[in-house]
């Protein structure tokens, strides 16, 4: 039983972090917040610093946001890879990479990749199953807490 408990919370983790992509990309602002937990965060790298997300209401006001909407306008695609994921009883981690690939028009069109981040998901199980309490986003461009976050995966702290 324990066994079969790992493998359905393994899928049902992966399954909380497959459908972000397609729900922030088709702008579906409510099936994003609703991966969250009510006062889940999500913080992520910008520039030299970072800001942060937290409540169902930041999430919403983010995918409605002129910016997101720009990018998903003009096409993308939020594409996560495949995580390590911890489990331990009622709370997990997830570390893994993820990458926004952006479509381009003019005179060489195509698709490039925006950019590549590092990530670390804590989750929770709740009566509705897995929900993200925390995600920190953390650019791959020679930073030192992205590497840290990345060889620490099948050691982190739940």
């Amino acid at each position: 039983e324990e066994r079969i408990q790992r493998l359905e919370d393994h899928r049902d983790i992966l399954g909380v972090l497959a459908a972000y992509g397609p729900a922030v990309d088709s702008g579906s602002a409510d099936a994003v917040a609703g991966l969250w937990t009510e006062d889940g965060s999500y913080t992520y790298s910008l520039g030299d610093g970072e800001a942060t997300l937290s409540g169902t209401e930041d999430f919403l006001g983010m995918v409605h946001g002129p910016s997101h909407q720009k990018i998903i306008t003009e096409g993308s695609s939020h594409f996560l890879g495949i995580p390590d994921i911890r489990v331990s009883g009622d709370a997990a981690v997830a570390t893994g990479y993820s990458m926004l690939v952006r479509h381009r028009d003019g005179a060489d069109p195509g698709y490039y990749v925006d950019r590549l981040s590092a990530n670390r998901w804590e989750l929770t199980r709740t009566g509705r199953g897995w929900k993200v309490t925390a995600r920190t986003n953390s650019l791959l461009d020679g930073r030192a807490a992205s590497r840290h976050m990345l060889a620490n995966a099948g050691s982190a702290a739940l």
